[in-house]
């Protein structure tokens, strides 16, 4: 048998018996990475690491192609499509349960964990009678997602305020049609981030729960993962690049609003004032684990989840 073949047939193995992937690379010797990356407020430090060169510092050549959400994200990179994906907490902590491949390598955003200033919220119209998160209790409020991190954050702030959230009637909306609907009349409250919070506020919406904030102190949100197809070494290269990424991104925020501007369609106007989240590189597990554990306190998850086996 010629070399190339007895090559071909060692690669052809590997692959059937579900080794790493070998990545590609490029004329200049780096690695091509693709990650599947949600374009929204949340995944700005990805987009100014790349600018600022923390990528190719690691020999990496990276491709951030936007996806729609984290389940989109999760199942690009269990099929192969992505090396790396970004995706909220709780689509983790489900993928996990279902027995999927996803490892998590770095922090994705972080709660601020204040009232009042905090990227996420619960609104309702100014003239609303509901004047506290207690008052949600068996309302119509919107989600972008059933059975995901925002029914379980809102319940958390339903219970914090002394309230039972067990009568809620969530509704699937995405968080752009958000606002109008609740202007319209057709749902008692939403659940938004930003910017649809301050858009929200801007038409005389009015904040009534800060749930990330009430959920958990210094929420992780969401995080960046990768599966057991990954090469070790190239992990190790991107989670370097990646907490450089989330550790500037958190100390200038005036560079963050300056990328937020190169891959959303968010308005200077509401980027100048919008509130930003926190991007620390270290996964607060603590609050994982108090999402998985209201989320099966929900039904939302089915069993316990190993925390640890996600999150090392």
């Amino acid at each position: 048998m010629s070399r190339t073949l007895v090559v071909l047939a060692a690669l052809l193995l590997t692959a059937a018996c579900g080794g790493p992937s070998q990545p590609a690379t490029t004329n200049q010797g780096k690695t091509k990475v693709t990650a599947g990356v949600i374009a929204i407020v949340d995944t700005a430090p990805i987009h100014l690491g790349k600018a600022k060169g923390f990528f190719a510092e690691q020999n990496i050549d990276l491709t951030i192609t936007p996806v729609q959400g984290g389940a989109a994200a999760i199942s690009g990179a269990v099929s192969g499509q992505f090396q790396f994906a970004f995706a909220n907490t709780t689509s983790l902590l489900t993928a996990k349960q279902q027995g999927l491949d996803v490892q998590v390598v770095a922090n994705g955003v972080s709660s601020t964990g204040q009232q009042g200033k905090d990227f996420s919220a619960v609104l309702v119209k100014n003239d609303s009678p509901i004047r506290s998160a207690k008052e949600l209790a068996g309302k119509k409020i919107s989600v972008n997602q059933l059975k995901n991190i925002g029914d379980t954050t809102v319940r958390a702030s339903v219970r914090k305020a002394g309230g039972d959230p067990s009568g809620i009637q969530f509704v699937e909306l995405a968080f752009p049609d958000a606002p109008a609907a609740l202007q319209a009349g057709r749902v008692d409250a939403i659940w938004v981030v930003e910017p649809f919070v301050s858009q929200a506020l801007s038409q005389g919406a009015r904040a009534v729960a800060w749930n990330f904030a009430d959920a958990a102190p210094d929420l992780t949100v969401a995080m960046y993962f990768t599966t057991g197809k990954t090469d070790a070494d190239l992990t190790k290269r991107f989670t370097a690049a990646i907490r450089k990424s989330l550790e500037y991104a958190d100390s200038h925020p005036d560079e963050v609003r300056a990328v937020l501007k190169t891959y959303t369609k968010i308005s200077p106007a509401v980027i100048a004032k919008i509130y930003l989240p926190r991007w620390p590189a270290e996964v607060n597990k603590a609050s994982v684990q108090t999402i998985a554990d209201l989320a099966l306190a929900d039904g939302v998850l089915k069993d316990k989840v190993d925390v640890s086996a996600l999150v090392r």
